[in-house]
């Protein structure tokens, strides 16, 4: 054994603390600072996006377009090429960015309110035309930005700003399963639905949307990647129980997996 080499016992505690000596930012992560509520999964799951984009050695080649939501609070920590779109037209945008620039790397962020309710044509015609692009979604089952609605993937019986009794199929309808409704269209290659609610979530997450970027650059068409995320201050729980909810009461309904997969269904586990 090297002389050099440190070895920390682990039967007792240790005698002396450990201390952070750098940065758990991504390079591609200006800051580690934002102005999001505690607890809320949208960070990590960004985190997550940039390693993805990192690890393929991308960045150089890859434009994002940003909805509107909570999340685009974060495109000033982003050190990649980004664009604005209008509530629920990220799909569209990206569309015409990457007919034009067909050797670059194209992805939307949106919010299920952003993409689900305000833009559902949009991601929908996407994947139908095969669009080489792939569309992420932050998927929290509520409208942050606006205080915590209703939004068309909010499960049954989960409490909103405006169903405080918890959604009720009779009243409001049924949720929509995105990833389970794109899995189904002829345009679609890749397709999986992911989380951040624990850590074997992230390294899951980030090993989807490094598959869907290369489904993307290999030309298979659209792809997507679905991650539910934590928003305490939507559900109304205590930010240390944001992770048990999203467990507990959005994954049994959007149910975390791979879907398709080289533009074939994947069967459940």
């Amino acid at each position: 054994m090297s002389d050099d080499l440190r070895v920390i016992q682990t039967d007792s505690p240790p005698a002396e603390g450990a201390c952070r000596t750098q940065g758990f930012g991504s390079p591609l992560q200006l800051s580690e600072e934002h102005d999001l509520c505690p607890g809320c999964g949208e960070p990590v799951a960004l985190r997550a996006i940039l390693d993805a984009v990192e690890t393929l050695d991308l960045a150089q080649r890859a434009i994002g377009v940003v909805g509107i939501g909570c999340y685009t609070a974060l495109t000033s920590l982003i050190d990649l090429d980004l664009i604005q779109a209008l509530h629920g037209r990220a799909p569209s945008v990206a569309t015409g960015a990457k007919r034009m620039r067909p050797d670059s790397l194209l992805f939307t962020l949106q919010g299920d309110g952003d993409m689900v309710n305000e833009g559902l044509q949009e991601v929908i015609h996407a994947a139908a035309r095969g669009e080489n692009v792939t569309c992420i979604l932050l998927n929290n089952g509520v409208f942050g930005e606006t205080g915590g609605h209703m939004t068309a993937t909010t499960v049954l019986g989960q409490r909103t700003k405006n169903s405080l009794e918890g959604r009720d199929a009779a009243y409001h309808g049924h949720p929509i399963l995105i990833a389970d409704l794109l899995s189904r269209l002829g345009g679609a290659g890749y397709v999986a639905r992911a989380s951040v609610h624990d850590a074997p979530g992230v390294a899951r997450a980030r090993r989807y949307l490094e598959r869907a970027f290369e489904s993307q650059m290999k030309g298979e068409g659209f792809s997507f990647v679905e991650i539910l995320t934590m928003c305490p201050t939507g559900w109304f729980v205590p930010t240390a129980e944001g992770p048990g909810y999203l467990d507990d009461v959005l994954a049994p309904i959007h149910q975390l997996g791979e879907l398709k997969r080289d533009g074939a269904l994947v069967e459940p586990d």
